[in-house]
């Protein structure tokens, strides 16, 4: 019983998903989820850290206490300098100094920030030299917005130009739709939960890009295998073919992302949160989410969308015709012949009409791609000679 479970028809490559078929739903689920993202930033925006938004930070030593101690002490020393404003974010950090705290508040005045310097060392009962106060300007985090969105754009055409000499300019297409949708939803869940953006987020969002570009070279280059010289054989259409390499390729990129995604989430929750290292949560938390959302992109979006760019080349759509005509002739009992019945998956993608499980049930299944050929072997035959002793007429042997 084990044998036929889940997990292991995925690791043969049998589950039979129909991914292809059904790419109306998830193009629907990916278009609504873009919409959505879109929406959020249009009104919710980001929330920026001081490298982007400008603001001041305060460093004092994790002597005085704990890390709501100093949050706590800072917060009181700005009330009293009436400046306004509270603590932003807090995160413990270590130096060659020992660890200390580092608090950002909004934007100060240097007057402010002086004044709120010497308040935190008297409420603290330190020196003021054992505090460093930085201030940041919002420009450097404008700077550093236009050489990651300069990398974007660097890549991105690398990325094309490399996926049309290794594969062609359809999968260059779905590829980099793929990443864009990437981003799209990653950037979505960091502007509708609140998560902050830093010069950490944006380098893991420049390094999930290489991370889901691997996925989605892994499943085309099985895509590529299985339609290779698809047009000499009636026995599979484009989409069928493309959906039995997903299913084929399934287990190795789910495997890849849970094996990529466990040092990511240690980093994540060991280090930012049992360790409180503030840096690491900003990187583990882009690449964790980004990762996840590259799997299901690379699956649901990259491979359906190739094989509707596909499903428009004239050849392709000639051979889909012969395809489904020659499965229809054996329907009616005009032609006989083996594996020529639609599978589910092959008639959802010619039509993109619902399917009669039942039907097609009773109909039968495709061949798979490498099946042998469907002729009978004689059973007179031994060691692949016809039999009847040896190669001369009458079968007479040499003596």
């Amino acid at each position: 019983m084990a044998e036929n479970g889940l997990a292991s028809r995925l690791y043969n490559g049998e589950a039979g998903l129909n991914i292809v078929g059904r790419r109306k739903l998830w193009f629907g689920v990916a278009g609504v989820l873009v919409l959505i993202a879109i929406l959020s930033f249009s009104i919710r925006g980001f929330s920026l850290g001081i490298e982007f938004a400008g603001g001041n930070s305060f460093q004092v030593p994790a002597s005085v206490g704990t890390l709501d101690d100093a949050e706590r002490e800072v917060n009181s020393a700005l009330a009293a300098e009436n400046t306004g404003v509270t603590v932003a974010t807090t995160q413990k950090v270590g130096g060659p100094g020992g660890d200390s705290y580092e608090l950002r508040t909004p934007q100060l005045t240097a007057e402010q920030a002086t004044a709120v310097k010497a308040q935190i060392a008297e409420d603290l009962g330190i020196s003021a030299d054992q505090i460093s106060s930085n201030q940041v300007s919002e420009a450097w985090g404008s700077q550093v917005t236009e050489r990651a969105v300069l990398g974007l754009v660097i890549f991105i055409a690398l990325v094309m130009v490399y996926l049309i000499l290794r594969f062609e300019w359809r999968m260059a297409v779905a590829a980099v739709a793929s990443l864009i949708t990437n981003l799209i939803l990653t950037a979505g869940i960091y502007s509708l939960v609140g998560f902050e953006v830093t010069p950490s987020t944006i380098i893991g969002f420049l390094t999930i890009l290489g991370f889901a570009l691997y996925d989605v070279v892994v499943v085309f280059d099985k895509v590529q295998e299985n339609t290779r010289g698809i047009t000499a054989n009636n026995n599979q259409t484009y989409g069928e073919a493309s959906n039995l390499a997903v299913n084929q390729s399934l287990m190795r990129s789910l495997n890849t992302s849970v094996v990529a995604l466990l040092p990511v989430g240690g980093l994540l929750f060991i280090g930012a949160g049992l360790l409180g290292a503030g840096t690491l949560k900003d990187l583990g938390l882009v690449l964790f989410v980004g990762m996840a959302v590259a799997f299901l992109t690379s699956i649901l979006v990259a491979t359906p969308l190739l094989a509707l760019l596909k499903n428009y080349d004239p050849r392709i759509q000639a051979h889909n015709k012969r395809v489904l005509t020659r499965r229809g002739a054996v329907g009616r009992g005009e032609v006989t012949g083996r594996g020529a019945a639609a599978s589910p998956v092959a008639q959802a993608d010619a039509t993109d009409e619902p399917v009669d499980q039942d039907a097609a049930a009773l109909a039968g299944a495709a061949p798979k791609v490498g099946a042998r050929p469907a002729g009978k072997r004689s059973t007179s035959a031994r060691g692949g000679r016809p039999g009847g002793g040896g190669n001369r007429p009458g079968g007479a042997k040499r003596r």
